[in-house]
């Protein structure tokens, strides 16, 4: 099992210093419990429907290419 998956995984903000807030620690955590069970749940829909899997993640993986930045996007600056 991988660090994220046992609840350990680090959260950084923008200095890499660690996020300390419980609450904030929480919601991320509880997004991040949510965000895998829907991929997960996306994921074996598609492959149940003869999706190959390698296209599956290769959907996943160009979604979280076109994610943007909202600070980046409210300042004007380029989305990474």
């Amino acid at each position: 099992m991988t660090q994220a998956r046992e609840g350990a995984f680090l959260w950084v903000d923008h200095e890499g210093n660690p996020v300390s807030c419980v609450e904030k620690v929480q919601i991320l955590r509880e997004n991040d419990a949510e965000l895998r069970q829907a991929l997960q749940d996306a994921f074996e829909d598609g492959v149940l429907m003869g999706v190959a899997p390698q296209a599956m993640l290769q959907t996943f993986q160009a979604m979280l290419s076109d994610l943007k930045n909202p600070l980046q996007e409210r300042s004007g600056g380029k989305p990474s």
